[in-house]
């Protein structure tokens, strides 16, 4: 299954600081973008304004700050942001089920477009498979909440999020990070960029991301809420830091080979009499064939060209493509009764241009 979407245009919230912020908020402890009276700045609607002038609920997470509370992935965003549900769908690690105030979609099928618009470097990803984004080498999120269908498009009825990574220094730079923690948490990011000439810098990031499971499959033996994703990114610029034109063409890859997430009745096997189980954890399923992957990948050119001191011209360029793999065994018994192996191939190409 082709999905190919056509990217409407996009504004979202430019402010980056290190604390976390809301409407109505004081950024903490931060140097955000501020005008000459100290206001934060942000640009939710396409133009300067200052955040509580903004009638939009804005959040947003520096890099920095997202580090410093351990973040793992853009899920845990929703335990700071008000009215934010994103957690990962029945199965998988990286299929996102993303809701805003009530509204979004629970069921990642291919054949709709969810309520909440998920952005990686101002792309649009139009299926929930592989938006789960894990927090490496981000400048900052941003999440917009309410209806942002004027400015963003039918798809962002609920709200938007917007992914955005760290440009690259104009000095050479090597960064290797290394965290280990229960459940045999292991994470690795070595992430490297250095410039070549005056103009034209190249950079990239690999990560590891891997953990044991909360539980067991009872029936299979499989760890169950585990994790294994590999994950990279690689980055040309040229311009940017002062000059009218940047060029920035990434792209990105990541492999999610986790076990399928088996799920928890709570209720006894009508026929089978199979009692609940005491960790919630835990689970019977019997499906395992396939074998569970999501795999995401894409290429992506933005161009920004500063025509004068009051016209941008922006052209945002993109290819992407996922395909995954579940074992979805709805009943969470041995039986081969309610099972439904699942597979899931999208591609989208895109082409927008804004003036601002």
């Amino acid at each position: 299954m082709k999905a190919h979407q056509t990217i409407r245009a996009l504004a979202l919230a430019s402010a980056t600081w290190g604390g976390f912020v809301a409407l109505p908020a004081v950024a903490q402890d931060s140097a955000p973008v501020v005008d000459d009276e100290g206001a934060i700045i942000v640009t939710a609607r396409r133009r300067e304004e200052t955040l509580v002038s903004v009638p939009i609920a804005v959040s947003a997470f520096s890099g920095a700050a997202l580090e410093r509370s351990g973040a793992i992935d853009i899920s845990d965003l929703a335990n700071v942001t008000p009215n934010t549900t994103l957690e990962a769908s029945r199965g998988t690690n990286s299929t996102l089920t993303a809701f805003i105030r009530g509204v979004g979609q629970q069921d990642p099928v291919s054949g709709f477009e969810q309520g909440v618009g998920i952005y990686l470097d101002d792309v649009y990803l139009n299926r929930p498979q592989g938006a789960l984004l894990d927090i490496y080498d981000v400048e900052r999120i941003e999440v917009l909440r309410g209806p942002q269908g004027t400015l963003y498009g039918r798809n962002t009825i609920g709200g938007a999020v917007k992914y955005v990574t760290k440009m690259l220094p104009q000095d050479f730079a090597l960064k290797i990070k290394g965290t280990y923690g229960s459940y045999d948490q292991a994470d690795g990011i070595i992430s490297m960029s250095a410039p070549v000439g005056d103009l034209i810098r190249v950079g990239g990031a690999i990560a590891r991301l891997s953990r044991g499971g909360f539980g067991k499959n009872l029936t299979t033996g499989e760890d169950n809420y585990n994790k294994d994703i590999w994950a990279g990114r690689a980055t040309f610029e040229m311009g940017g830091y002062g000059q009218p034109v940047l060029m920035r063409i990434t792209g990105d890859y990541s492999k999610d080979n986790s076990n399928a997430r088996g799920g928890h009745r709570l209720i006894p096997g009508q026929l089978s009499g199979a009692p609940v189980l005491d960790d919630v954890f835990d689970t019977r399923g019997g499906l395992s064939d396939p074998k569970q992957y999501v795999k995401s990948y894409g290429l992506s050119m933005n161009i920004t060209a500063e025509l004068s001191d009051a016209v941008t011209l922006r052209s945002i360029s993109a290819w992407r493509k996922d395909d995954s793999a579940s074992p979805i065994d709805f009943d969470a018994l041995p039986a081969v009764d309610v099972d439904v192996p699942a597979f899931y191939f999208n591609e989208q190409l895109s082409q927008e241009f804004q003036l601002l």
